[in-house]
């Protein structure tokens, strides 16, 4: 009797797990935490993480003109360099002609590979008319060289009032883009005419500003001959350009380069 009341205990304790529920414990260490055991989620890669786009040809182009403009800029050293004889690279129109075409020969137009590059010069003041000489160029096409187009322009309306062609001219500003050839007639404080400038950078809306290079915007003379100064990485509100070229009879126009400039073979 008594070794079968021992063999019933026995049988109890072995089966004791089943009766509390049939299940086995399982021991986790202290430093564990049970969610890190599972299979982590796939997580997407950032933006960050992705390789940047290679510089098109047209990048390149645009970077090679800013980086003589520096480069000259750097090299006046704050100095006025004369801006005063047709063949002086520092009068306005000519040093951004003149960055146009010490970088050009590296570049073509896709549609038009065997052509080389041309810059137009400004529309003679006759042909302006009724508006003043200075934010027009000469009507060159594409397969003549001429790898830019008009982006955008602004023309002073007599039909609209004074705040309703700033609005305008502000609203034309907001459209520059880096690489842009800046051309207008204004009446400012720098003086009375046509100015040439390219932009840097795009307009930058949360500064409201526009950033470019030049010559001869600000300038002095000295024997009565014309020195000008090379600016580069300016940077004004776009009010005041807008302010500078809205005024009867004057604009200005904003010259971009194509889309399909590749590297010449």
């Amino acid at each position: 009797m008594k070794r079968l009341f021992c063999v019933l205990l026995l049988l109890a304790w072995l089966f004791s797990p089943l009766v509390a529920g049939g299940e086995d414990e399982t021991d986790i260490m202290l430093d564990e935490d049970p969610a890190e055991t599972e299979a982590a989620p796939d997580i997407p890669e950032s933006a960050d993480d992705e390789p940047a786009a290679e510089p098109t040809a047209r990048d390149s182009f645009i970077e090679d003109i800013i980086a003589l403009g520096k480069e000259l800029y750097e090299k006046a050293d704050g100095k006025a360099q004369r801006a005063h004889y047709k063949g002086d690279i520092y009068v306005c129109k000519n040093f951004t002609v003149y960055l146009f075409r010490q970088t050009r020969d590296r570049y073509r137009m896709a549609e038009f590979p065997d052509v080389q590059l041309v810059i137009p010069d400004n529309l003679p003041a006759k042909e302006c008319k009724p508006y003043a000489y200075g934010f027009l160029w000469k009507e060159i096409p594409a397969e003549k060289g001429n790898p830019f187009y008009e982006a955008a322009q602004f023309r002073y309306d007599t039909k609209l009032s004074k705040e309703e062609n700033l609005e305008l001219a502000v609203d034309f500003m907001k459209q520059v883009k880096k690489g842009d050839y800046f051309q207008m007639s204004a009446d400012y404080a720098y003086g009375v005419g046509a100015h040439s400038a390219i932009m840097i950078s795009d307009y930058d809306p949360e500064t409201n500003t526009v950033h470019w290079m030049d010559s001869n915007m600000r300038g002095k003379k000295r024997n009565g001959i014309r020195y000008g100064i090379v600016q580069f990485n300016e940077e004004k509100d776009i009010t005041w350009w807008a302010k500078a070229f809205c005024h009867k009879k004057r604009g200005a126009t904003l010259y971009r380069l194509r889309d399909d400039i590749i590297f010449a073979d």
